[in-house]
This record gives C-alpha cells, sequence and structure tokens, in this order.
C-alpha cells in the first residue's frame, strides 16, 4: 500500500510568538542565536510533524485550498510547547491522584486531611506529601503518634515539600526497620539514609493500577497546560529503577507528553534504562530541611547542612561520562554544594579541556545559592542551570522560608536569574514537582517577578526557558524544538487568553491564566478543545 502523505494543518487570525534572537536570551548557550520570524506572523502551517511555513492571514489564504484542515483562530495565542525539565512523575501523580497536604494551615488541617483520606481510601501504604511546618504556628512537624491516631495504625509515608524528609507512623517505621539507619528519630521524622529507607519501603507496596493512575494524571495535566515534554529525576534516593523503567515504557505506550528520563543511580542501569546518567545527583540536601550545604552556617539553626559529594567524586563522574559524550547533572543547592560541583567539573576540564566537557551540557538542578563568584565558572563550563522560578514565589521574600533559613540578606540573592541570563547562561524551567506543582505559565509570572527587584527576567527570556530551554537541556538530540519557524518541529500550544501585553506579545501577567486548547508534540495532538 501506498504511505498516506502527511497531514498539513494551516491556522489563520491567531498570534504566534516566533523565534526571534534577543539579547541575554540565553537558554540555547553562549554565542547561541535563534532562526528570525515574522514579528508580525499571524498564521501557520505544518505537514506531518514539521512547521513549514509562518506568515500573515493575506499570504494564508493562498494557501486554504492545499490544507487538510483550516483553523480560523479568533486572536489566540500559539507557541511553543513547554517542558517542565525537573519532576518527579509517580510522586506528582499520587498527589494529584491522593493526599496533597500543600497549602495545610496548621498541623491539625494537616492530620485532619489525613484521616480523612485513610477513611475514604484503602491502600496498602497511605501516602501524602506537601507538609510544610515553617507555614504552621507552631513550626512542629506532625508525630508518628499523631499519625497512628488519624489513621487507625495504618502504614503511613508523609513526605515534606521539599522531598528531603518525611514522617512516617509507626507501623511503616517497623516494616521499613528505619529506626537502624541514620536519620531515624524516634518521633518518626525521618532524614538521610532512614528516610531514603523509609521510602524504598513504601515504594515496593504501591500497588501497580496506582502507580499507573498516577502516571497517567500527570501526563493528562501536563497536555492540559501546553506541556509538551517533561524530565523525570529518578534515582535511588527518590524513586526506584523499576519505577523509572515502568513509566518510560508506559509513555512509549500511551499518547501523551514525552517523558525524558533521568537516574541518578549507577551509569550501568542508566544505559539499561535508556536514561540519562544522573540529573539529580545528590551533592547536599534541601534549605527547608536544613541539609543544603552552606559556605556560612543557617541562621536559625548552628550548623552548615549536609554535603554527599566532594569535588574528586564529581570529577570522576563527568571523566567517565566524557567516554561516550554522555550528559550528567548534579543536585546542588547551597552555594557550598555549587562550589565543590564546579571545582570537580573544573578538575575534570583539566583532563579533557574545557571545549569538550561544556560540549556535553552538564545539569545543575535548582542551584538556589549561586553567588557572583560562580557566574563566571557555571558560563565557561558550559553548564545548564535548571530551576524553579516557584521556590521563589513560594519561599522567598523577607519574611519566607529563605530568609529564616538564612537571613533576608543571603535570601535576597538566591535564585538570580538575571544575573544568570546576563552571563549567557542557559536557563530550563521546571518545577519539581509534587514540590511546587506543574505551572508553566506561573513559573514565567514567578520569573518575571522575582521578590528580589534585580533578579528578574523578561517575559521573552522567561518563555524561552519554559519551552526552549527544556529541550536545550535535555542535550542534543533535541535541539531544533522549543521555536515556531520553518523547518522545526510541530511541537507547540494553543492559547486563548484575556490580554496580551503590547510589548511582549505575551499574555499580560495581571489578567487570567490562559487557558490551553491544543497541545501538540511532532504534529501529534496532546490536549485539544479546539475541535
Amino acid at each position: 500500500m501506498p504511505t498516506p502523505s502527511p497531514r498539513t494543518v494551516l491556522y489563520q487570525g491567531g498570534h504566534l510568538h516566533t523565534a526571534t534572537h534577543h539579547p541575554h536570551s540565553t537558554t540555547g548557550g553562549p554565542g547561541h542565536t535563534t532562526p528570525t520570524a515574522d514579528p508580525a506572523a499571524t498564521a501557520m502551517l505544518t505537514i506531518g510533524d514539521t512547521i513549514t511555513w509562518l506568515g500573515t492571514d493575506d499570504q494564508a489564504a493562498t494557501l486554504t485550498d492545499t490544507a487538510d484542515t483550516v483553523h480560523t483562530l479568533h486572536g489566540e495565542l500559539i507557541t511553543p510547547a513547554f517542558v517542565d525539565a525537573h519532576l518527579h512523575t509517580t510522586a506528582t501523580g499520587l498527589a494529584l491522584t491522593g493526599l496533597d497536604l500543600t497549602g495545610s494551615p496548621t498541623r491539625t488541617a494537616a492530620l485532619d486531611a489525613l484521616a480523612a483520606h485513610a477513611r475514604s481510601h484503602r491502600h496498602t501504604t497511605v501516602y501524602g506529601t506537601g507538609w510544610d511546618e515553617t507555614a504552621w504556628p507552631d513550626h512542629t512537624p506532625p508525630t508518628a503518634a499523631e499519625l497512628d491516631r488519624a489513621t487507625g495504625g495504618a502504614p503511613v509515608y508523609l513526605a515534606r515539600v521539599d522531598g528531603h524528609t518525611a514522617v512516617i507512623s509507626t507501623t511503616l517505621a517497623h516494616a521499613a526497620d528505619a529506626a537502624t539507619h541514620p536519620g531515624w528519630h524516634p518521633d518518626g521524622l525521618v532524614t538521610g539514609a532512614a528516610h531514603h529507607q523509609a521510602r524504598r519501603h513504601a515504594d515496593t507496596t504501591l500497588p501497580a493500577h496506582q502507580r499507573r493512575a498516577a502516571w497517567n494524571a500527570v501526563r493528562t495535566r501536563a497536555a492540559e497546560l501546553g506541556i509538551a515534554a517533561l524530565h523525570e529525576m529518578a534515582g535511588p534516593h527518590v524513586s526506584s529503577a523499576d519505577d523509572l523503567a515502568g513509566l518510560l515504557a508506559h509513555a512509549q505506550a500511551t499518547p501523551g507528553p514525552l517523558v525524558l528520563g533521568y537516574w541518578a543511580g549507577d551509569k550501568p542501569t542508566a544505559a539499561a534504562l535508556g536514561a540519562h546518567w544522573g540529573g539529580d545527583i545528590f551533592v547536599d540536601g534541601s534549605l527547608g530541611s536544613h541539609t543544603a550545604a552552606l559556605h556560612h552556617p543557617y541562621t536559625d539553626t548552628p550548623h552548615h547542612g549536609t554535603l554527599h559529594l566532594d569535588a574528586d567524586t564529581i570529577r570522576d563522574i563527568a571523566l567517565t561520562c566524557a567516554d561516550t559524550g554522555a550528559q550528567t547533572g548534579f543536585h546542588a543547592i547551597g552555594d557550598a554544594a555549587i562550589t565543590t560541583v564546579l571545582d570537580g567539573l573544573n578538575a575534570a576540564a583539566a583532563h579533557l579541556g574545557r571545549h569538550r566537557l561544556a560540549a556535553a551540557r552538564h545539569r545543575l538542578e535548582h542551584a538556589e545559592m549561586i553567588n557572583e563568584a560562580h557566574l563566571a565558572r557555571i558560563a565557561a563550563l558550559g553548564l545548564v542551570i535548571s530551576t524553579q522560578p516557584a521556590f521563589d514565589a513560594r519561599w522567598g521574600g523577607t519574611t519566607g522560608m529563605y530568609a529564616t533559613r538564612l537571613g533576608p540578606d543571603r535570601a535576597a540573592t538566591l535564585n538570580p536569574y538575571a544575573a544568570l541570563a546576563h552571563a549567557g547562561i542557559p536557563l530550563a524551567f521546571g518545577s519539581d514537582a509534587p514540590v511546587t506543582p506543574l505551572d508553566p505559565w506561573g513559573a514565567i509570572h514567578a520569573a518575571t517577578a522575582h521578590h528580589t527587584h534585580t533578579a528578574r527576567l523578561p517575559a521573552h527570556t522567561a518563555l524561552r526557558a519554559a519551552t526552549h530551554g527544556g529541550w536545550y537541556a535535555a542535550h542534543a538530540e533535541h535541539d531544533g524544538h522549543g521555536t515556531l519557524a520553518p523547518g522545526h518541529p510541530a511541537t507547540y500550544a494553543i492559547w486563548t487568553h484575556t490580554g496580551l501585553h503590547p510589548t511582549t506579545g505575551l499574555p499580560h501577567p495581571d489578567t487570567a491564566q490562559p487557558l490551553c486548547r491544543r497541545t501538540v508534540l511532532r504534529g501529534q495532538i496532546l490536549h485539544d478543545t479546539l475541535t
């Protein structure tokens, strides 16, 4: 049988955020420029999985007879589709389909929500996430005894909002043998090795149907938000190899956003899974849990956090990657952790040469405490900063968690997006869901409305970090995505909006959030209310 011709789709009557070059619009690497396109474009033609033409409605009139489908828009906006460059899919899906304690105003309210969930659901283990004691009046985490009373003694795993600490019930503590591991606290709080042990045991009790429901919920929600690709940050301390293998197989077999896997465990497992090696290799922990590694002590507790890796180990990881040109990445939040990563990568560059190391596009995940001394070193090493603007929106400011942990002066220097962009350092935006929700327009707004005025990004740079930046961070095989230009992949989203800013051409931040009408990945429709 003859191969059918690719389907031709013509859009007209819209607004297109086309690819143009902006100074300091990095996210594509030093010296990177994007293809120019008509900034007045109102129409777009796609054939199969490729954008073939951009132009005006007058020009589009000559193409209507050749298109299989013609959509007349009514001022809707077409942008590149979003990428969430850092999330934990199963945990996010469990929050979407189950117990999410984000926003619980008190410990009592969180425990009431836990009790109600346990009464209405029959799970082998009760999973919950999102509690944040820094937002509660007494600043006190729940205890195992309180979890036991709320659920009648069921196995319970409740992750703190940052995912680096949890509270577990007595039943789960016994089953996981958590008390024999460092980081165990008799009140049920677990950190470090005890936390990893409890999480691993809880993960083994998750039924297959519940896991699949979690994956479906995340990918459906992502498509509804205009997200066409997800970077899954898996590893032995946050999920499991079986979970990642199942997720990647699920994503291959079912329609939805592309899932790009990263494995922060051993390299042979990453290769067997078909995943990048690294991504979320823990160099330190989190600010909320006092485990991010700092050069100077926390303001509210007399220690420097926890450094899990040294520079020699990081050097050796980078050298191992160099044999195949593979990419890796490191979870580094505190300034001491970031310095350690840079020291290790500089040592690797001394063996390999800077150009060869930079070509790998190694990643720094989170990187909240980048300081001025780090900027030139990051740029010289060609690193991608995978960051979460929602962190500043939630925890920044003079009275937020950052200020509590670090004092207002240090807190004001966190997440210096404008300085990173000015230094030519590529940015990729993500959510770290379930730490913060999938919300790409929210990330753009958070980056443009950073608590520190001098750290704010222009809207076009923030959009590029939320779209093209994620594809760039996923390494060279995905170059070409993330811009609307002829010859580029037909990966885009269409938005109903209540007003576009006259300068940026993007939805005005003071109006209602845009509503996604269609999400398309390489010509495949993932979400659609347009027809």
